[in-house]
């Protein structure tokens, strides 16, 4: 499938070279150029100066991006310039209010817009693993399941548009919980003069296991956080999930007060720590 990449970001990087690899014809944009001019010489695909020469005759656009504006403004200018039936899928975690608002800017044009929210972090998209939710129109979605495979282990349609980025909500609501749950448990091993390699060796494979707990344990122990997915873009993500859970009446206590950690670990100075760093605030 003739193909436009939007934004060569840590994630978008390797996602756009599994469609590469995969056989498709992939244009890429990033907004500094070199990055883009960067992956065209190590795919092979066409790297553009601008959002409208990448979409040129494509049936898909792929999107990953940085927030909810980056997403609109990148909608203004693709559009026009699409052949309807055309699917845009948008990766970047947004509200569910801008995944409804852009499918109908895409219906008015003749297009499709599939929100589409991914887990599994920089490793995932390298490594071709990553987790796709998504939401809006169930053939439009069978479409361009095929080609969004190329860099995942599992995809899911969830509904209709807006349901990916609610999904998403939901696995960012659970991952911080779990994050600060093995940072708790973490610092009381510590404080209690435990040897942890053994209480990770021992708790891990029980009830209490989970990936945050496996990957992040040994890190968090060693005070290493430069790697991951960072505090910023946790805040980000659960800021939209805050604002859902206000509208929609969800009581979200232990994510309003984990959010807040992270409000800590920022004037820490570690906006850019990954979000295992929660642990910090508990050491001294």
């Amino acid at each position: 499938m003739k193909t436009a990449f939007i934004g060569l970001g840590v994630m978008g990087y390797p996602m756009a070279g599994h469609l590469k690899a995969a056989g498709h014809e992939v244009s890429v944009f990033n907004r500094s150029p070199d990055k883009a001019n960067r992956w065209a010489a190590e795919h092979g695909g066409a790297a553009f100066e601008t959002v409208e020469d990448a979409v040129e005759g494509c049936e898909l656009v792929v999107l990953c991006v940085g927030n909810d504006d980056d997403v609109r403004g990148v909608m203004a200018r693709a559009l026009p310039g699409l052949q309807k039936g055309s699917v845009i899928v948008d990766h970047t975690t947004t509200s569910a209010t801008v995944a409804r608002d852009m499918a109908e800017l895409a219906r008015q044009s003749g297009c499709f817009f599939i929100d589409a929210p991914v887990s599994g972090g920089q490793a995932g998209a390298v490594n071709g693993q990553l987790t796709i939710m998504a939401g809006g129109d169930a053939d439009a979605y069978a479409r361009i399941e095929p080609v969004i495979a190329a860099y995942a282990k599992a995809c899911r349609r969830m509904g209709e548009v807006g349901s990916g980025q609610l999904t998403k909500m939901c696995n960012q609501i659970a991952i911080a919980g779990l994050v600060q749950g093995v940072a708790e448990a973490l610092h009381f091993a510590k404080r209690a003069g435990l040897p942890t390699d053994d209480v990770l060796a021992a708790i891990s494979k029980g009830a209490a296991q989970s990936w945050q707990m496996e990957n992040r344990w040994a890190t968090m122990a060693e005070g290493r956080f430069d790697f991951g997915f960072a505090v910023d873009w946790m805040r980000k993500d659960l800021g939209i999930a805050l604002a859902e859970a206000h509208r929609n009446g969800a009581k979200l206590e232990g994510t309003a007060m984990i959010d807040q950690f992270y409000a800590e670990i920022q004037a820490m100075g570690g906006n850019r720590w990954d979000t295992s760093s929660l642990v910090a605030r508990l050491e001294p």
